[in-house]
């Protein structure tokens, strides 16, 4: 079942590691592969234990997948924040800070993507229909859960409904047909917004002040 895939979500991630390594050198001191290469240490169980589909369900799997997207989300800030100190340089390449921009913001939505993936509904573990423990509360309304449509009931978000709801955070900077209803959520989904907008706003600010 579309829901049970794990490695949609796997090979975004794998995916964003592979971005790090072309972050633009005047946006990082450290070796480019340093922090990429902390995170694929921490997918390495993900993808061992659930290469392709999720069988097993091991409690603390779900607490390094939430550590490894708190890395990504991390890095990426470090990176927005020395963009923001790059775009104040006198020397500033109009090139790299919109390679930079670029891959700050798609970093932006997988990461965020896989993170309403883990938490929602308390995992994609706790949302299938097998599972026998109580299921949490959802986090995101989807406009699936509302129809009452011939084929739609029981219906599963996969991964790919979280990604299109990052994406779609990412480019209006607010929910679209996807609702968050708890506090985690929104909270996720306004810092993810704010991301995109500030990456945005600095490629803008750059183009107005060549212009």
């Amino acid at each position: 079942m579309r829901h049970t895939r794990r490695w949609p979500a796997s090979l975004a991630v794998i995916v964003v590691l592979g971005l790090q390594l072309a972050v633009p050198p005047q946006l990082m001191d450290l070796p480019r592969w340093l922090l990429p290469a902390f995170g694929a240490g921490l997918l390495v169980p993900l993808v061992w234990t659930n290469p392709l589909r999720l069988h097993v369900d091991e409690p603390w799997l779900r607490k390094v997948e939430l550590i490894l997207l708190a890395v990504l989300v991390g890095i990426n800030a470090v990176y927005l924040l020395e963009m923001i100190v790059y775009l104040g340089d006198d020397s500033t390449d109009g090139l790299v800070l919109v390679k930079a921009a670029l891959l700050i913001w798609v970093t932006n939505v997988v990461a965020f993507a896989v993170w309403y993936w883990e938490i929602d509904r308390g995992g994609p573990f706790a949302r299938m229909p097998e599972h026998e423990h109580e299921e949490e509360r959802a986090d995101l309304l989807f406009p699936q859960m509302t129809l009452d449509l011939p084929g739609w009931q029981g219906w599963l978000p996969g991964f790919t409904d979280y990604l299109f709801v990052a994406f779609t955070a990412a480019t209006a900077f607010s929910p679209t047909d996807t609702m968050p209803l708890t506090a985690r959520a929104k909270t996720l989904m306004g810092f993810q917004s704010g991301v995109s907008l500030l990456t945005i706003a600095i490629v803008a600010a750059r183009a107005v002040n060549v212009l």
